[in-house]
C-alpha cells in the first residue's frame, strides 16, 4: 500500500488511516498508542463539540490490544490483517452497532433492549480490523441538515462552535475534522453526508444508492444512502472498498463490485468531460464567496487537463419531490409511536410528520413518477460528460441553535441546500471537498457527482483536486 504523499503528522490524531495502516506495518506506532490518542484527544475536545453520544473507551481499547497483536503477528510471519485494522472509527447513531445502543437522535426509543445485531457496514468495518470507538450525534431521525435534538443537545462545528457542524450526519463530520477519530461513517438521504462534511472540510461520500449495504432499510426509502467522512480522499477509497462488501439482508443492494477503488485513484482527470453548473439553473442564493471559491476551483480542474464546459443540466427544482417523500417517511415513523413517544419528539421532526399526512397515495405516486423523469434526464445528460461539478452547499455554516427554534418548511429543511438532494432522488454517486474558506474562515465545498454507479470516478477526480488544494484541518 502507497501511503499519502504528506508525511505523518507527530500527532497521531492528524494522522490519515492509510498514515497509520503505515506507522503499524513499520512499526513507528501501535493500534493501542493511536487509540488511547484518540480517546485523550476526544475526552479533551468533544465538551466543546458535543459529538459523541456514546463513547466505549474499554471495547474500543480491547479491539486496538487484539489488533495490535495482529500487527505483531504480520510483521513476524507475515499473516494477513484487515484492510483498516487499528483504525480508529466513529458509527452515526442510525446505524446498529451489537452491544450498543442505536437511539437515532431520539428520546423515544427503548435504550433496555437487546443491542445484538450489526448493520452491514457496521459489520464490515469489524471485520477489516476498525477499532470502533462509538456513536456520532444525528438529529432525531435523521430529520434535517444541523444536528440538533432534545435528546443530545447541540452538535458545533469545529471551525466556529458557534456554527453548526450541519446534518444530519453532523457528529460524524465533526468528530472526523476534529482529530477525533480519522473515520466516520454517515448517511445520507438528502445530503446529509455532503452538508456537514462541507460545513466541517472534511471529505464525504455518498456512494450509488445500493453500493452499500443497509438493513434495517431507512424509511424514508430509496432516498437514503450510507457513505464515508475522511480528511483524505485514499481513506474514502479504503472505507468504501470495506463498506461496498456485500450483505443477502438488503435486497436493494447492487451486485457484488469486487473492484479496488484504490487501482486508479491517482489517474488523474486529464481529458475528462466535466460539466459545470454554479446553480443547477435554479439556485438563486448562493453565497458569493460559495460562488466565487468553485468558480476558481473549476478554473483549477481546467489546469489539471479537464475539458470543462459551463452547462445547466436542464431540470427545475425538485425540493417538493424531496420533502415530499421524507415527509411521508416521517408521518409512517411518526404513526409507529405512541401517544406519549410522539409528546417527546423533537418539534421538528412533528412538524414534518404532519406536513406528510397531508400527502394522498395519489400524490406519492406522482412524486415518484416525476421522480422517475428526473433520474432519466440526468441519465441522458450525464451520456454526455463524465462528471457534473458544482458547489456542495449554497452558504456556508449558520449558526447553531436549538431544535425547534424556526417554522419547519421544506424551504427552511433544505432551501439552503439545493445542490445536494437532487442526487438523492437521481441515487447518483456525489462527493465533496474543501476548495476554500471564506472571510470568517469557514468552509466552502466543491461537488462532484458521476455518472451512475460510476463511484470509482467521483473518487478519483476528488483525489485529483485534493493532490493540487490538501484537506486543511480546523485548530481546536
Amino acid at each position: 500500500m502507497t501511503s499519502d504523499s504528506t508525511s505523518p503528522s507527530s500527532d497521531l490524531t492528524q494522522c490519515s488511516a492509510d498514515q497509520l495502516i503505515g506507522l503499524y506495518q513499520s512499526g513507528q506506532a501501535s493500534p493501542v498508542e493511536v487509540t488511547q490518542a484518540v480517546l485523550d484527544r476526544i475526552e479533551r475536545v468533544n465538551p466543546k463539540l458535543n459529538a459523541f453520544c456514546l463513547l466505549d473507551v474499554k471495547a474500543a481499547l480491547k479491539s486496538a490490544k487484539h489488533s495490535e497483536a495482529r500487527w505483531q503477528a504480520h510483521r513476524k510471519d507475515g499473516a494477513p490483517v484487515g484492510t483498516l485494522d487499528g483504525v480508529p472509527t466513529s458509527i452515526k447513531d442510525l446505524i446498529l452497532t451489537q452491544g450498543w445502543p442505536t437511539l437515532r437522535g431520539s428520546r423515544t426509543v427503548d435504550i433496555n433492549q437487546a443491542w445484538d445485531v450489526d448493520a452491514p457496514v457496521t459489520a464490515r468495518l469489524r471485520e477489516a480490523g476498525a477499532v470502533l470507538l462509538g456513536k456520532t450525534t444525528t438529529p432525531e431521525f435523521g430529520c434535517k441538515g444541523e444536528t440538533n435534538s432534545p435528546a443530545t443537545g447541540i452538535t458545533r462545528n469545529p471551525w466556529n462552535t458557534d456554527k453548526t457542524p450541519g446534518g444530519s450526519s453532523g457528529g460524524t463530520a465533526a468528530a472526523v475534522a476534529a482529530g477525533l477519530g480519522p473515520l466516520g461513517v454517515g448517511t445520507d438521504g438528502a445530503g446529509s453526508v455532503r452538508i456537514p462534511a462541507s460545513f466541517c472540510g472534511n471529505f464525504g461520500m455518498k456512494p450509488s444508492f445500493g453500493r452499500v449495504p443497509a438493513y434495517p432499510l431507512s424509511p424514508f426509502g430509496s432516498l437514503a444512502h450510507l457513505g464515508p467522512h475522511t480528511m483524505s480522499v485514499r481513506d474514502a477509497a479504503l472505507m468504501i472498498n470495506v463498506m461496498k462488501r456485500p450483505d443477502a439482508r438488503d435486497w436493494t443492494a447492487l451486485p457484488e463490485d469486487t473492484s479496488d477503488y484504490m487501482a486508479n485513484l491517482e489517474g488523474g482527470i486529464r481529458g475528462l468531460r466535466i460539466a459545470y453548473s454554479p446553480t443547477l439553473g435554479y439556485a438563486k442564493n448562493v453565497h458569493p464567496e460559495v460562488a466565487a471559491a468553485v468558480d476558481a476551483a473549476v478554473k483549477e480542474l481546467q489546469s489539471l487537463g479537464a475539458h470543462v464546459a459551463q452547462v445547466d443540466p436542464g431540470i427545475e427544482d425538485p425540493l417538493d419531490i424531496c420533502t415530499g417523500l421524507w415527509f411521508v417517511g416521517a408521518w409512517m415513523v411518526w404513526n409507529g409511536l405512541s401517544k406519549e413517544q410522539q409528546a417527546l419528539t423533537d418539534p421538528d421532526f412533528r412538524a414534518e410528520a404532519l406536513m406528510g399526512q397531508q400527502f394522498s397515495a395519489m400524490d406519492v405516486q406522482q412524486m415518484n413518477l416525476r421522480r422517475g423523469l428526473l433520474g432519466s434526464h440526468m441519465r441522458q445528460f450525464m451520456q454526455r460528460f463524465d462528471l457534473l461539478v458544482t458547489p456542495s452547499v449554497a452558504v456556508p455554516a449558520f449558526d447553531a441553535r436549538p431544535a425547534g427554534q424556526q417554522p419547519m418548511t421544506p424551504q427552511a429543511m433544505l432551501g439552503w441546500t439545493p445542490f445536494s438532494y437532487p442526487f438523492n432522488l437521481t441515487q447518483q454517486p456525489a462527493s465533496t471537498i474543501p476548495c476554500g474558506l471564506t472571510q470568517a474562515g469557514l468552509p466552502i465545498g466543491l461537488q462532484f457527482v458521476g455518472r451512475m454507479f460510476d463511484d470509482a470516478m467521483v473518487l478519483r477526480a476528488s483525489r485529483a483536486y485534493e493532490m493540487l488544494r490538501p484537506i486543511a484541518r480546523p485548530q481546536i
